[in-house]
């Protein structure tokens, strides 16, 4: 489907917007598995939810952020995490709210075209 390859990069930039949150402070890099570890109760509702999202969601998200407190942890998560969603097709308006729904303010507005390297 093209929609599904214009909709699964909103999941990333909603996860990767909630890294950006944090001040760099070490260079530890975080691994995929506790991206994805993190993230886990998110994806049902990225794909399938409504409302507001479950409080495991809002949980693995805030721990995901509070992981990725690098300049490269957040390169990793971000680059993890486009990997896993091109097999998602997340519902684009539950990603983009996901940072507010869960209770934090990004500043901006989430954008398909994260750009992991920066």
């Amino acid at each position: 489907m093209k929609g599904s390859n214009q909709v699964a990069p909103l999941f990333v930039v909603a996860i990767v917007s909630l890294l950006l949150l944090f001040v760099s402070s070490t260079d530890a890099v975080l691994s995929c598995s506790t991206v994805i570890k993190d993230v886990k109760p998110c994806v049902s509702y990225l794909v399938n939810g409504s409302g507001m999202p479950p409080p495991a969601c809002c949980s693995g998200a805030k721990a995901l952020a509070a992981a990725a407190s690098t300049t490269v942890d957040k390169q990793a998560a971000c680059s993890c995490l486009k990997t896993a969603s091109q097999s998602l097709n997340p519902n684009p308006g539950l990603a983009k709210s996901l940072p507010a729904n869960c209770g934090f303010n990004l500043g901006f507005t989430i954008s398909s075209s994260v750009d992991c390297t920066k």
